[in-house]
């Protein structure tokens, strides 16, 4: 099979040395790490989300690694800025390794970024040779994963024997070799890109291309010529005509990562392939035909996106003719054990050091927790594990110090909750405002973040009318000056 990896999967061979993206808001900072680590990366700095995001989406391909500052401006004392750019870069290159330094050095916020995906958290201040052994180790593991990426894994590729894995495996067969778009849908970090893959596997067309384009890792501007290609000249910097994706795709797949970042002026182009195969480089009158089959992925509800006028209803039914929902690592059951046995024994290969056990209850810890970060959490907490337990029985404790903490009365019934509500009003102290204003805050960041920034797409997902989120805002933002006057 003749597989071709862009944007966001593979490293440049013309790169000497592995690129990591710095991000942080203090300049100081920022040119130390440049000092500290130039002779073993290739640095490029960013201060903020955005700049971040618009360096990635410049640089040919993403860099292998990311050091991310969780406090950024415009809230540098909190961390939600942080956080949602670990989400925004995996998005973009989901095999990025992301290491987060932080002032605030909080338990609670390290386990949320690793929940994530991040693979570690470092508190300010750092040693130089701390830090350079970190990037090493993910660099590292790196480097294994994409050699591994085929070692003793099923056709399929996807490890499970639960009922929803079974069926997921049904679905691909049956529709992998028909001719036809699929839509894979399920939540970050669930594998959509093994499913996209092993489509094409059993295609049964071995030596067609199999060409990968992450939407959300290409300017928008850039974003037409990426897919159809360009003429000479058709605008600044076009020096020689290009092929676009699709025609390198030829009669092959071409998975469309993150479909629902394309840009709305896009998607009557792509309809227009997808009903007839009908393209245009930009810049050229010549009608071109293409014969690649279209897999899409998201993690985004693009159903709500249609309803928001974000994404085109008739470009959704075209591309959803066949859906394939990757389920949450939460619903597997015992596929949780497969995959920490899976993951334990490989990465301890790797590092050429004994696998870690769970002791009674921390194996029973494993099967009950959520796993919001899906299968990428788990895949880090084991290699977290390994590095720090190598050959050792990790008790309870030690486990649940990788957990991402979970929301204030997860899992209790209603009596107990009333029963610990008036335990907490005997104490006294308690204020009522703070709390709701706690949740408030907690909710509309959490939308906000899964809306890409959208009020009016974060509004519907809270119910509430986007004026309504506004004054809530307002409101947040006024009780937490308040509080600290």
């Amino acid at each position: 099979m003749r597989y071709t990896y862009l944007i966001g999967h593979f490293q440049d061979n013309s790169v000497t040395l592995p690129a990591l993206l710095i991000v942080d808001d203090d300049p100081l900072i920022r040119d130390s790490l440049r000092l500290i680590l130039a002779d073993e990366f290739d640095i490029h700095l960013a201060e903020d989300r955005a700049q971040a995001i618009r360096l990635l989406r410049d640089m040919s391909s993403p860099p292998q690694l990311a050091l991310v500052d969780l406090g950024l401006p415009p809230t540098p004392h909190r961390p939600e800025e942080g956080f949602r750019l670990i989400t925004e870069l995996l998005a973009h290159a989901p095999n990025i390794k992301v290491i987060t330094l932080s002032g605030q050095n909080e338990e609670s916020n390290a386990r949320h970024a690793r929940t994530l995906g991040a693979i570690e958290f470092v508190a300010k201040p750092c040693g130089p040779e701390t830090l350079r052994a970190l990037l090493r180790d993910a660099l590292r593991i790196q480097q294994s994963e994409q050699s591994g990426l085929t070692d003793s894994q099923s056709l399929f590729g996807i490890i499970g024997n639960s009922q929803p894995i079974q069926a997921m495996r049904s679905q691909i067969e049956l529709y992998a070799q028909t001719p036809y778009p699929v839509l894979i849908e399920g939540e970050s970090g669930s594998g959509k890109e093994l499913v996209a893959a092993a489509l094409q596997r059993l295609s049964g067309k071995p030596d067609t291309s199999y060409v990968v384009l992450n939407c959300a890792a290409i300017s928008p501007n850039l974003l037409e010529s990426t897919l159809f290609g360009h003429a000479k000249g058709s605008f600044t910097g076009a020096t020689s005509a290009q092929p676009g994706f699709f025609e390198r795709a030829e009669n092959g797949t071409l998975f469309l990562d993150e479909i629902g970042e394309m840009p709305p002026e896009l998607q009557a182009k792509l309809l227009r392939v997808l009903e007839n195969g009908e393209y245009q480089r930009v810049g050229e009158a010549i009608t071109r035909k293409s014969n690649a089959r279209i897999v899409a992925a998201t993690n985004r509800d693009l159903k709500l996106a249609v309803r928001s006028g974000t994404f085109r209803n008739d470009l959704y039914h075209r591309l959803s003719i066949f859906t394939i929902q990757v389920p949450p690592l939460r619903t597997l059951g015992e596929d949780k054990m497969l995959l920490l046995e899976h993951f334990s024994s490989f990465y301890a290969m790797q590092a050429q050091r004994p696998p870690f056990k769970l002791d009674p209850s921390a194996q029973q810890a494993w099967k009950l927790y959520s796993f919001p970060g899906n299968t990428r959490e788990l895949r880090n907490i084991v290699i977290r594990l390994t590095t720090k337990y190598p050959g050792i029985e990790v008790n309870l404790h030690q486990l649940e110090a990788e957990f991402d903490p979970q929301p204030e009365g997860a899992g209790s019934t209603p009596s107990d909750q009333s029963a610990e509500a008036r335990q907490v009003l005997l104490q006294g102290g308690f204020d009522l405002d703070d709390l709701l204003m706690g949740y408030t805050s907690r909710y509309i960041d959490a939308a906000m973040e899964l809306a890409h920034g959208n009020v009016s797409e974060a509004a519907k997902l809270l119910g509430i009318a986007r004026t309504t989120l506004y004054s809530r805002m307002e409101a947040v933002q006024k009780h937490k000056a308040q509080k600290s006057q």
